[in-house]
């Protein structure tokens, strides 16, 4: 079988690593807001779609959640398995591995929440991705999406930018609406020929994807960075602009 070009199979051991730093986005940002807005009860089933190393199910799990990772990289589900067995809180995940719009091994009608975080600019198939969501949860469950904010971090085609005349941090956006597709360099500093496969949708592709799947958004918030300039002349105008810009987007999805 031909290896998919958007896994991050490849840098598994690195992006374990640096999921381990603590000062990350996952940790900061995403995995707070995504507890306050699951709040998992004991024993709800979730299934964490593209669950990497597993950062994201173990923790699902420490609350209480029975959890399934799915991912297609066997090389990123072999650390979630390591992992899972070194930590003690919580009954450990179950991880398969299984592209995200195929989870056979998950029964039909057999989950209350899936998530998928930061993934979605990692797959190709979108809409049968959705659908698969729909087929497994069961009734009265709900889908929960983070991503990249499609309206400030389009791969190639934004980046943060500096105004001379008015001495202002801003977010430059070359292109939205057109859906397009990007090699991206997978660690940065490292090899450069190592990458994988970035696509950037504008909001309404989503929005219109989950409802041909049965699903309406229900709910959606965007959060800004938790990064913060201590020094030098920008350092006010770089946090004012942070907390403007939101680099992510969350989605609740209902069928």
């Amino acid at each position: 079988m031909a290896k998919d070009p958007t896994s991050w199979g490849d840098v598994a051991e690195w992006y374990d690593r640096m999921l381990g730093d603590g000062d990350t986005f996952q940790a900061k940002v995403i995995l707070p807001n995504l507890t306050r807005l699951l709040s998992l009860e004991k024993d709800e089933r979730v299934l964490d779609l593209a669950c990497g190393q597993g950062y994201f199910a173990q923790a699902f799990a420490a609350q209480g959640a029975k959890v399934t990772g799915a991912d297609v990289a066997p090389e990123l589900i072999a650390l979630a398995g390591k992992n899972a067995e070194k930590s003690a809180k919580g009954d450990a995940p179950a991880f398969l591995v299984a592209p995200s719009n195929d989870v056979a091994a998950v029964a039909t009608g057999s989950i209350d929440k899936v998530t998928i975080v930061l993934a979605l600019q990692n797959i190709e198939d979108v809409g049968g991705t959705f659908k698969e969501c729909a087929r497994v949860l069961a009734p009265g469950g709900s889908l929960h999406l983070v991503l990249n904010h499609p309206s400030f971090r389009v791969p190639k085609g934004s980046s943060w930018e500096w105004d001379k005349k008015t001495g202002a941090q801003y977010r430059r956006v070359d292109r939205y609406l057109m859906e397009s597709k990007a090699k991206i360099q997978m660690r940065p500093g490292a090899d450069p020929s190592a990458t994988t496969v970035s696509f950037h949708r504008p909001l309404e592709y989503f929005v219109k994807a989950l409802a041909r799947s049965g699903f309406r958004v229900s709910d959606m918030e965007e959060w800004i960075s938790h990064k913060k300039s201590d020094s030098g002349p920008r350092a006010a105008e770089e946090n004012r602009s942070r907390k403007e810009i939101p680099m992510f987007m969350y989605l609740e999805a209902r069928a």
